[in-house]
């Protein structure tokens, strides 16, 4: 998720080739899909004019630049500032930059490596199915909560404090914590945004100072008093006689609760609607445990709530008939690949009972998130508890996308179920 810049200019690019879409357009990030399909018609590599670099679009390309080693998260492992033209890190959002700094996200091995091994087991798919009962009756709890009025906005009120609350227990942050955990994240990932401003960067940066007096305290106190949790875990496992020190347990914990919510809000938004505005009925869909399954897997690949995953060029190279420099950025469309008409039959339709069924959402490579597992048993188990409480739901106002891309998700969902 963390923000790339073109490090140096790219000038040599045909036209034929080049693209315009302003990110924080509205008649772009409400419908990015019609760009897109003009990107599959006309090969699958394009340059980006507002990002000033290359992007891949097409399913398979993207599914093997995920995995290719010659690119990373990271490039000052291989090269120097000056060397590829990198700008000074920004003074104003050091705390940020100290959160990232051991990110799972941001790093190459061995460092990546290391810290996956010791944070993975907790989210092996075995360790995530016994959270299923938990998520369950956490929907229940939250439905009780807003069945009575007459409509609600399903993101505030559903789709965010249930992955935020499970991700906090898991962690072991009280539930109660979710909501200031939350204000924190999503005013953190505005550094993400296209075009971020100054203002929103001192935001963001303030957020990150005080997650980290938060969690700088849990931890100390975990150290005194351990506890049957992810942080007593993370601060106490081994791998080859080393230990995490407290700021990579600091980073993971952040990266963690933040991308650990994030995505799944954004897909149980998107795949509401989707089933919405679809017309197919709910309760087939989530009739058993596989048509739950392969329903959430359509939701992850029709509307997907990550779209461009950006990586830097490690050595120089030809990719697809362009030639990258070492330390070029190249953006990785996740939500256009998903929609790839040369992968996927009538791929702009929404079809949970398709049989070429597959995504990029979550990456791939050893980047694929972590978290996937666990996304995956919180977006089956909560929209089949909300599909199952409200049969009759349907949308009350036509939905909008928030002005975040490369996030992609609902500003707010107004339903009804009278």
């Amino acid at each position: 998720m963390a923000a790339i810049i073109q490090v140096k200019p790219i000038t040599d690019v045909p036209d034929i080739r080049r693209a315009s879409a302003g990110p924080r357009d509205p008649r772009f990030f409400q419908n990015p899909y019609t760009f897109y399909a003009e990107r599959h018609a006309n090969g699958p590599a394009f340059f980006w004019e507002q990002y000033g670099h290359w992007c891949f679009a097409g399913f398979k390309e993207v599914s093997a630049l995920l995995r290719d080693k010659r690119f990373g998260r990271e490039i000052l492992h291989v090269a120097t500032r000056e060397e590829i033209g990198l700008p000074e890190p920004k003074p104003h959002v050091a705390d940020f930059d100290l959160t990232e700094k051991h990110s799972l996200l941001n790093l190459e091995p061995p460092g990546h490596t290391r810290l996956r091994m010791l944070v993975n087991r907790a989210f092996v798919s075995r360790q995530v199915e016994q959270l299923r009962p938990r998520i369950r009756q956490l929907a229940n709890e939250i439905i009780d909560g807003f069945e009575g009025a007459e409509s609600v906005d399903l993101i505030k009120a559903f789709a965010a404090p249930l992955p935020a609350v499970i991700i906090a227990e898991m962690i072991g942050l009280p539930a109660e914590a979710a909501p200031q955990l939350l204000n924190w994240s999503n005013r953190m990932v505005t550094m993400y945004m296209y075009g971020v401003t100054y203002e929103a960067e001192l935001d963001a940066n303030k957020a990150s100072a005080d997650f980290m007096t938060y969690l700088r305290d849990v931890i100390a106190e975990r150290r005194r008093v351990p506890r049957e949790d992810l942080l007593t875990h993370m601060l106490t496992a081994e791998q080859g006689g080393e230990k995490l020190s407290d700021d990579e347990v600091m980073s993971t914990a952040i990266l963690l609760l933040n991308a650990g919510h994030e995505a799944t809000v954004h897909t149980t938004g998107n795949g509401v609607k989707s089933i919405l505005e679809s017309g197919l009925d709910p309760q087939t869909l989530f009739a058993t445990p596989e048509q739950a399954a392969a329903t959430v897997e359509e939701c992850l690949r029709f509307d997907a709530p990550l779209h461009l995953f950006t990586r830097y060029a490690l050595m120089d190279m030809e990719v697809e008939g362009i030639s990258l420099r070492k330390g070029d950025v190249v953006g990785l469309m996740l939500g256009a690949a998903n929609r790839d008409p040369s992968r996927f039959a009538d791929a702009g339709r929404f079809d949970p009972f398709r049989t070429d069924s597959a995504n990029v959402s979550f990456g791939a490579g050893i980047h694929f998130c972590i978290g996937a597992p666990l996304a995956r048993i919180e977006l089956q188990e909560a929209m089949s508890v909300l599909f199952q409480r409200l049969p009759k739901l349907r949308l009350a106002e036509q939905p909008l996308y928030n002005d975040v891309f490369h996030f992609h998700g609902l500003e707010k969902l107004m339903v009804r179920w009278d």
